[in-house]
């Protein structure tokens, strides 16, 4: 059976050469990659006459053959042009010591997974493991009728999305002495950096949120995955909390 489609040739085509013209197409005017799902919708859209399970065999058949398309993560395609090593990186908007702040009065008022957050950041551990962005402590509150023990909750910023291994290492460090550690990504880091992060979060459980790097007063911090809590070694809690003493626990 052939269809008659023409641009590319002035003569009818079969239904698969159409269909993968489409997705290909389709692909390459995506290029933040599209879901599977959404390109069979989309092919469908065009060609309204063809079924979908036609579409399904054509496209799956397809991408088995095809060098033009990869995938960045699961279940979604992206053209080879728009490959990582191939796009841009954008520049840096904004400091990420300006969302130190607004990430710590979020941890408070709004994750409320500590009772007082400060911002940190620099060389304040004086030590290559590296200094936490953000800091906050959950202390027993006068209302509760059994008192938990103190937690620590550390974080890692980064409006580079250059930078985000680098960043998750820092979180992995920030486990020797805190309870919890988040790592806090911009909305705009790609789709397969998000979906390796958030893999590697849930298993080493760390936390992952993400935010509008552009904005500083709405940064609309996201929790992707909420951080699980463990137990620190106890020798570093106290090495690292003398250091931030006076602003954390005053």
């Amino acid at each position: 059976m052939v269809i008659k489609v023409y641009g590319r040739t002035d003569k009818p085509q079969p239904k698969k050469a159409v269909i993968t013209w489409t997705a290909m197409d389709i692909i390459k005017s995506n290029p933040n990659g599209i879901r599977y799902s959404e390109l069979v919708r989309k092919i469908h859209e065009q060609l309204p006459n063809l079924s979908v399970n036609t579409i399904h065999g054509s496209i799956w058949e397809f991408m088995q053959e095809t060098k033009e398309v990869y995938k960045p993560a699961k279940g979604l395609y992206r053209h080879i042009d728009f490959a990582e090593s191939k796009v841009p990186i954008a520049l840096r908007k904004l400091r990420e010591e300006d969302f130190y702040q607004p990430f710590a009065d979020w941890l408070v008022k709004e994750l409320e997974e500590c009772t007082k957050a400060i911002s940190l950041g620099g060389n304040k551990f004086k030590d290559k493991w590296g200094t936490p962005d953000v800091i906050g402590i959950r202390e027993p509150r006068k209302s509760d009728i059994i008192k938990p023990s103190t937690e620590i909750v550390s974080a890692e910023i980064k409006t580079d999305t250059k930078d985000l291994i680098t960043a998750f290492g820092q979180c992995c460090s920030y486990k020797l002495f805190s309870h919890k550690s988040y790592i806090v990504i911009p909305k705009e880091s790609s789709e397969e950096d998000r979906a390796r992060l958030d893999a590697l979060c849930r298993i080493f459980g760390i936390g992952l949120i993400l935010f509008d790097s552009s904005n500083t007063k709405a940064p609309g911090f996201d929790i992707r995955v909420r951080a699980t809590k463990h137990e620190p070694d106890m020798f570093y809690v106290n090495k690292y909390m003398k250091l931030v003493e006076d602003e954390l626990f005053s």
